[in-house]
């Protein structure tokens, strides 16, 4: 497991891209030295302390003597199996002998049914808890284990971006940093964070500097599979297996063999398929829906959710022992309200993305000297963004498409930004706000508003085709029929109200 240590002070953030220090991301020529001032990020270097735990296996007796094994993988398999994380060489050890295991409550040593017997310490175990010295004897052969705790300096990153995603904060760079460390360590990571933070952006960024960079990502969306087929969607299945299981298909796992695999939405997973999961983590191994044959795959996998799963957790909707072998690294995603310094930035790179011009019809030279006004930035700033970065870019999208020359004024703004700041105040009463009841009412109910409306404006621009609608947005297409169920969303009502307008 991996736990943080606070921030501490240091230096000044690297400049933007493109430009000095003092060059900052102002849309308009109406900006002042105060305009300049209330939107720079004025970050300090920040660093973070990673604890690792790692165990240190090393053989004392018996024909493998001298061999040693230090790794932060759990759990540890011992055996003669060429899969075993430690192979040794004795004939009285069974192909999967023994297993160490990282546990909440420390290192346990189980025997895996073996002929012959796990003993520790001259004593015969089934499951043992270990400590640092312990003496493990299994068939001929004598091993000495010791943990190992490590401390590991994460600095924040100096540059400010990752592959597609940019950001200036503080909190941002410390997460670049912490990504950047952790990508080449071959261990499960949990990423969580709000809808639209750019989840999938972390996991494809920890799978692209991770020594796996050239074997497949496999991206699974839990939350949008139906659940009669997210397990053949997982593991598989063989031809037969099921009414309409014509042939045989390779479930993620075994597709991403080699690379990683990047569970999305995973607190959406069904209960009584998690210790099928589980079973992945701690032994890469699965069987496809209908099989008799067990697979070994070599996967790395990271898992993505919205939910707070401590909470599912302690509600009986999450298996403990899943969560813990999840969050060997935990990496949270600030929102988008949190770090409002970014949102300049962000802006400014969505404007250079080449690709929008072609979406807009514009020339994709013109995009460059697309400027947004200090009224319309500060409306930016002030709005709270329940999409967050996924919001804002399609917000941008929205701004430019709506304007005829290179300003993009308040003008264009959507209305619930337009009417959403007052007098330089956020309001409740544009996003329904002042009647709810609690925190988790008001979240959800402006999830949903603008779930809605984007869908319906989404629909509207690509006549509502949804296959059109997903790869614009950048969603699964089974997300977004799921969305418009959810909603209750009319398609064809948009297509014809469309029509009636033009």
């Amino acid at each position: 497991m991996i736990a943080m240590q606070a921030p501490r002070a240091g230096h000044p953030p690297a400049p933007p891209p493109g430009g000095s220090d003092d060059e900052h991301p102002t849309f308009s020529d109406e900006a002042d030295d105060r305009s300049l001032t209330a939107t720079r990020t004025l970050a300090i270097e920040s660093h973070r302390t990673l604890h690792i735990r790692r165990a240190r296996l090393r053989v004392t007796a018996g024909a493998s003597r001298g061999a040693e094994l230090v790794t932060d993988r759990s759990p540890i398999t011992l055996g003669t199996a060429r899969e075993a994380d430690l192979r040794l060489d004795d004939r009285a050890v069974s192909r999967r002998h023994a297993a160490i295991e990282l546990v909440p409550k420390g290192w346990l040593l189980t025997d895996l049914e073996s002929r012959n017997g796990t003993f520790l310490d001259g004593a015969r175990i089934e499951k043992a808890y270990l400590r640092a010295g312990s003496e493990i004897r299994v068939g001929e052969t004598t091993l000495r284990f010791d943990p190992r705790e490590e401390r590991i300096d994460v600095a924040a990153d100096e540059h400010g971006e990752l592959g597609p995603m940019i950001g200036r904060s503080v909190r941002m760079r410390e997460l670049f940093g912490l990504v950047r460390r952790v990508a080449p360590m071959d261990v499960t990571v949990l990423v969580t964070g709000e809808t639209g933070t750019g989840k999938e952006l972390v996991a494809r960024a920890i799978h692209d500097l991770s020594p796996r960079k050239d074997g497949p990502f496999v991206v699974v969306d839990c939350g949008s599979i139906p659940p009669t087929l997210i397990e053949s969607e997982l593991f598989g299945h063989e031809k037969g297996a099921f009414t309409g299981a014509t042939a045989a298909y390779a479930g993620a796992f075994e597709r991403a063999d080699g690379g990683t695999v990047f569970l999305d939405e995973l607190g959406e997973l069904r209960l009584d398929l998690q210790p099928k999961l589980l079973r992945v983590l701690e032994q890469r191994t699965f069987r496809r829906v209908g099989g008799a044959h067990t697979k070994k795959v070599d996967i790395r996998v990271v898992a993505a959710t919205h939910r707070d799963l401590e909470r599912e957790v302690h509600a009986g909707r999450f298996r403990s022992d899943l969560f813990f072998r999840l969050s060997v690294i935990h990496i949270v995603i600030p929102p988008l309200r949190e770090r409002r310094d970014d949102i300049p930035w962000i802006v400014r790179k969505v404007l250079a993305d080449p690709r929008l011009a072609p979406r807009l019809g514009s020339e994709p030279k013109a995009m460059g000297d697309r400027t947004v006004t200090d009224a319309a930035m500060h409306r930016l700033l002030a709005y709270d963004w329940p999409g967050n970065v996924r919001e804002l870019q399609n917000v941008v999208h929205q701004m430019v498409a709506l304007s005829d020359g290179a300003r993009v004024d308040v003008e264009h703004l959507p209305p619930r930004l337009a009417a959403s700041v007052a007098d330089g105040r956020a309001t409740t009463v544009a996003l329904g706000l002042a009647d709810a009841t609690s925190f988790k009412d008001a979240r959800d109910g402006v999830l949903a508003a603008f779930e809605k409306e984007f869908l319906s404006s989404l629909l509207r621009r690509s006549k509502g085709n949804i296959s059109e609608a997903a790869r614009q947005c950048g969603l699964h297409r089974k997300t977004v029929e799921r969305l418009v169920r959810e909603h209750g969303i009319d398609v064809h009502a948009i297509v014809r109200q469309k029509g009636d307008d033009e």
